[in-house]
């Protein structure tokens, strides 16, 4: 089996940034981007204009944002494989990486495979529909696209997520609709309070959307209130999912230490998780943030903390 220094599972703004960092420090990176698990380069691949990510005033896609990473970390020497990793073996070092094509004997492993936004099976809202297209999950990364200014805004979801991500898009919008099928909110008080006196943003109680609809964009919603069956339509600029997150951790079979949402533990301020030489960077370990930025900070975190550490066992040579 072929050995390795340094072998990140995952690509997008961590593992690229990590393979950036660790291809300029001669680990010698070996990535494995995903293939069926989900496009190379993460969410940032379904994602059409960023707005926010420093050093492109005007703006960049998603998609071309990735190629400029991919591209920087091929440039230093990293080595892309456009495969899934099967299964990981932790119980010894090295640590056995098993890819569908390639397998390697890792010194030290970089996760970084992101997080999925969980999505309702509502019609409209697929890929292929209106996602990316007014349907989104992503207040703070989308919610100031000139697409969804003055609108009519909604936001599904009833938890500290979706009031937060209903209050940030009041900046923005006419009016932030808060669509929740039950009579009262789960989130904390102090933000169930936040949502109730906030003069732009009302909470539809009970109800639920069942269509979203348009032409080139979302122009109206369907919504059904669940006691009563009515259903009514409404003229909507955009929807947005707030029902959570499911990192992808899956493939570790319970290797690694979880929180109890399922996101990877790591030590705080740092990318190590609870075996040595494993680290985690991007959004499988981060619930707070899930900002493109604040991957590729955690990326170079763990890269720099992989070589210092196996420099210091006398690896990296």
């Amino acid at each position: 089996m072929k050995k390795a220094k340094l072998v990140i599972i995952g690509s997008g703004p961590a593992g690229y940034t990590a393979a950036i960092y660790a291809a300029r420090a001669n680990l010698e990176p070996i990535v494995y981007e995903g293939f069926f698990s989900g496009p190379a380069g993460g969410q940032l691949m379904t994602t059409t204009e960023v707005d926010n990510y420093p050093g492109f005033p005007e703006g960049i896609t998603g998609p071309e944002l990735m190629l400029h990473f991919r591209k920087q970390a091929i440039r230093f020497g990293a080595v892309m494989l456009q495969e899934d990793v099967k299964e990981v073996s932790l119980a010894a070092h090295p640590y056995k990486v098993e890819g569908a094509k390639n397998s390697y004997m890792a010194e030290s492993i970089i996760i970084a495979t992101g997080a999925t936004a969980n999505r309702l099976p509502i019609p409209g809202t697929s890929d292929g529909e209106f996602w990316q297209r007014g349907v989104t999950s992503c207040a703070v990364c989308d919610g100031a696209m000139p697409i969804f200014r003055n609108k009519d805004l909604y936001v599904i979801g009833g938890g500290d997520s979706a009031v937060e991500e209903a209050t940030f898009l009041t900046k923005f919008a006419k009016k932030v609709y808060l669509v929740h099928r039950r009579d009262k909110l789960r989130a904390s008080k102090i933000m169930q309070q936040r949502a109730l006196t906030h003069p732009k943003l009302e909470v539809i109680w009970d109800t639920e959307i069942i269509k979203v609809s348009g032409e080139a964009v979302v122009s109206q919603v369907t919504l059904k209130n669940v006691k009563t069956q009515e259903e009514f339509v409404r003229d909507a600029g955009g929807v947005f999912f707030a029902v959570g997150h499911t990192p992808n951790t899956e493939f570790l079979k319970g290797q690694l230490e979880l929180h109890d949402n399922g996101y990877l533990k790591v030590i705080p301020g740092t990318s190590k998780t609870s075996i040595d030489l494993v680290y985690a960077a991007g959004d499988v370990q981060d619930h707070v943030y899930r900002q493109a930025i604040t991957a590729a900070g955690t990326g170079c975190m763990a890269a720099i903390e992989a070589e210092r550490e196996l420099s210091a066992r006398g690896i990296t040579e």
